[in-house]
C-alpha cells in the first residue's frame, strides 16, 4: 500500500475553478458549463444552470459569460454590422431600388446587427428568422453568417443542415429577386454559397475542438475514479491481510493463556513450582501477545508489512513454537525432514509457521489431550509440504465456538504463495491440515 492513498474512494471530480485558476477568462462559458461537474458545488460559476437543454427552437439557460465571449461577441456584432454597412452603401448606389425598400432594407439589418447578442440563448430561432429575412434584406446577410456559425457552434449537426440547407437553396433566389449590381448572378450566388459553407463548417469545427475538450476531461475523470477505486481495492485487500495476520499470531498466544489460566482455576492445590511456572508462561505469553499486537499496529501504521519494526516469524522459528506448545501440555511429535532448511524462502518459511501455528491452536482448543503430529518434508526444487494432524479427543470435549477464519486465511496465504492448503475430519475422527508450498530452484 506504500503510495496509495489510505482513503474510502473520493468523488473525483474536480472543481472548475481549481481546473483553470486564475485563466478562466481565455475559456468560453459553454466549456466551462461542460467541465463543471456540479453546480451545487460551484454556485458562483454561473454556469452550473445551462444543462443542455433545449427545445426545437433551441432555448437553452444562459451560463455567465466570460471575458472570451465578451470580445468574441462583440467582435461578430462587429463583423454583423460591417457586412451590414457594405449592404446599405451598395444599395444606396443601386439606382434599380426603391428609396423605401432600402430604407425598410437597411432597418431590418440593423435590427439583425442587434440581434446578434442573443445568438448564444437562441442559436436554432435566432438561424430560422435570419432564414426568413435573408429573402428581403441585402444588409442582413452578416447577422445571417453569425448565426449559422453560433448554431453549428451550439446545436447538433442535424439542425445544422437543415438551415444551412434552406440557406443554400434561398441564395438562389433571392439574388434572382434582387442582383447584385457589381457582380453577375452566378458569380454572386457562388460567393454567398462559399460564405455559408465557411461560417458552417468553421462553426463545425469549433464544436468538435470543444466536444473533444470535454471528452478528454470525463476520461480524465473516470480515469482518476478507476485510479482511487483500485487503491480502495488494494487498502482492503491489505486490511484483510493483516487481519488475517493478526488472527493467526493472537489466536495461538491467547489459546496459550486460556490453557494456563484453567489448570490454574482447576488446580489451586498444585505444588508451587507448577503454579510458578504456569504464571511465567502466563506472563511470558501475554508479553508476546502484546509484541505481536504492537507489531500488527505498526503495519497498519507503515502500510507495508516490511516496514515492521520486529521481524516476522519463519521456519527457524518452528521449534520456538513447538517448545511453547509442550510447555503449555500439549503432546506434539515433530517430524521435519527438510533439505537445508536456511535455504528455504522467508516468505515460503513464514507461511508454514502461520500453518502449523494455526493447526495447533485448533488442536489445543477442539482435541485438547490428543497427541498432534507436526511433519515437514521437502527440498529445493520439489516444494516444502507441510502436515498438522491430531487424532480425535480422548473424551468428551465441550463446544468451543469458532469462525473458521483462520482456515480461510491459511487457504488464501497458500494460494497466494502459489501453493494449496487441504483441511478436513480423518475416517478415524481426527482433523488433519495439509499443504504445498513451492520451493524453487
Amino acid at each position: 500500500m506504500r503510495g496509495d492513498r489510505s482513503t474510502s474512494v473520493p468523488e473525483v471530480v474536480p472543481e472548475t475553478a481549481t481546473t483553470f485558476p486564475g485563466r478562466r477568462w481565455l475559456f468560453p462559458s459553454a466549456v466551462l458549463d461542460g467541465l463543471d461537474p456540479d453546480p451545487v458545488a460551484n454556485p458562483g460559476s454561473g454556469t452550473g444552470s445551462a444543462r443542455q437543454r433545449a427545445g426545437w427552437f433551441g432555448v437553452s439557460a444562459q451560463p455567465r459569460r466570460t471575458a472570451r465571449d465578451w470580445v468574441v461577441d462583440f467582435t461578430c456584432f462587429l463583423l454583423a454590422v460591417l457586412v451590414g454597412v457594405l449592404g446599405a452603401v451598395a444599395l444606396a448606389e443601386d439606382p434599380n431600388t426603391p428609396h423605401a425598400v432600402a430604407a425598410v432594407d437597411q432597418w431590418v439589418g440593423a435590427l439583425s446587427c442587434a440581434a446578434v447578442w442573443l445568438r448564444r440563448r437562441w442559436p436554432l430561432g435566432l438561424a430560422v428568422a435570419m432564414l426568413a429575412v435573408s429573402v428581403v434584406s441585402g444588409t442582413a446577410g452578416g447577422a445571417g453568417l453569425v448565426a449559422l456559425f453560433s448554431l453549428a457552434v451550439h446545436r447538433p449537426f442535424r439542425y445544422v443542415g437543415l438551415v444551412s440547407g434552406a440557406s443554400v437553396v434561398v441564395i438562389p433566389v433571392f439574388y434572382w429577386l434582387r442582383p447584385d449590381p457589381d457582380l453577375p448572378y452566378l458569380a454572386a450566388v457562388a460567393l454567398s454559397v462559399l460564405l455559408t459553407a465557411t461560417a458552417v463548417g468553421w462553426g463545425m469545427f469549433v464544436r468538435a475542438k470543444r466536444q473533444l475538450t470535454v471528452s478528454l476531461r470525463d476520461r480524465l475523470r473516470r480515469a482518476e475514479t478507476e485510479a482511487a477505486l483500485r487503491a480502495e481495492q488494494a487498502q482492503r485487500l491489505a486490511r484483510e491481510a493483516i487481519a488475517r495476520e493478526m488472527h493467526d499470531v493472537l489466536a495461538h498466544r491467547l489459546t496459550l493463556l486460556s490453557v494456563h489460566a484453567g489448570a490454574l482455576e482447576f488446580r489451586p492445590d498444585a505444588p508451587r513450582e507448577e503454579v510458578a511456572r504456569a504464571a511465567g508462561v502466563i506472563r511470558e505469553s501475554a508479553h508476546d501477545a502484546l509484541q505481536d499486537l504492537r507489531e500488527i499496529i505498526g503495519v497498519l501504521r507503515a502500510g507495508d508489512p516490511e516496514e515492521a519494526g520486529r521481524p516476522q516469524p519463519t521456519l527457524a522459528a518452528l521449534d520456538i513454537l513447538v517448545t511453547e506448545s509442550r510447555e503449555a501440555g500439549m503432546k506434539i511429535a515433530l517430524d521435519s525432514r527438510v533439505t537445508a532448511p536456511a535455504a528455504v524462502p522467508a516468505s515460503i518459511g513464514r507461511t508454514a509457521y502461520r500453518i502449523v501455528q494455526e493447526g495447533l491452536t485448533n488442536a489445543r482448543k477442539h482435541a485438547p489431550g490428543a497427541e498432534v503430529t507436526v511433519s515437514l518434508t521437502g527440498a529445493q526444487g520439489d516444494g516444502l509440504t507441510v502436515s498438522v494432524r491430531n487424532p480425535a479427543p480422548p473424551g468428551e470435549v465441550p463446544h468451543v465456538p469458532g469462525s473458521g477464519q483462520g482456515l480461510i486465511g491459511l487457504t488464501e496465504r497458500a494460494t497466494l504463495a502459489g501453493g494449496r492448503l487441504e483441511h478436513g475430519t480423518e475416517p478415524d475422527g481426527g482433523f488433519a491440515v495439509r499443504a504445498w508450498l513451492p520451493w524453487g530452484a
